[in-house]
Parts: structure tokens; C-alpha cells; sequence
């Protein structure tokens, strides 16, 4: 079993910055992507940055130029800097991870989710 354990978030203005890390912990061999999604009230829960286990990266089109994902190989870790954030990346934010396990098994694992809030 894998725990993926997200902080960082909080009230911002508009304009301003948060970093969001996520650690992973449990029986973990490897982890090939970790990634980033957020889920705003009446909304489905979307993509927001992936990263691979050799730093490909992925953005959705609304945070290109101003997130940016990165991970600690070491820690199990990822990150997320959110800067001039604007009032609708308000949301509730979820880590991913996606590897295997020790053995043959594979995981899929979410976080308990963080609230990411930008005040105009």
C-alpha cells in the first residue's frame, strides 16, 4: 500500500505564489509519474502537471509559464510551485503517483487533497 501524504496550501491573493509537495511513502519499488490535479466546486477533477521518473514534464495549457512540477527521486517526493496565481486556480489539489510495488504489483495512488484558495 501506497501513501501519498500533499501540503502546502492556503489562501493567497491574486498575483502571489504557493509551493505544494507531496511525499510518498509504503512499499514502493519504483515510481514512474507523479503528477498534480485539481478539482474546483461543480467542476470534474483535471489534469494539472505531470512528471516523469526522467523529468519529462506536462502542463495543462492554463498554468503553462506560471507552475512548475518537480520531483526528489531520492525522497519520493513532488512539487509544485504556483506562482502568479490567479482566482481561478482556486481548487482542491491532489497528488498522483503511478509505479510498482515490490513483487509484480503496480499502484495507482491519490492524495487526500489540499485547498489551494486565490482571493481577488
Amino acid at each position: 500500500q501506497v501513501h501519498l501524504v500533499e501540503s502546502g496550501g492556503g489562501l493567497v491573493q491574486a498575483g502571489g505564489s504557493l509551493r505544494l509537495s507531496c511525499a510518498a511513502s509504503g512499499s514502493i519499488f519504483s515510481i514512474n509519474v507523479m503528477g498534480w490535479y485539481r478539482q474546483a466546486p461543480g467542476n470534474e477533477r483535471e489534469l494539472v502537471a505531470t512528471i516523469s521518473g526522467g523529468g519529462r514534464t506536462i502542463y495543462a495549457d492554463s498554468v503553462k509559464g506560471r507552475f512548475t512540477i518537480s520531483r526528489d527521486n531520492a525522497k519520493n517526493t513532488v512539487y509544485l510551485q504556483m506562482n502568479t496565481l490567479k482566482p481561478e486556480d482556486t481548487a482542491v489539489y491532489y497528488c498522483n503517483a503511478a509505479g510498482r510495488g515490490y513483487g509484480t504489483s503496480i499502484f495507482t495512488s491519490w492524495g487526500q487533497g489540499t485547498q489551494v484558495t486565490v482571493s481577488s
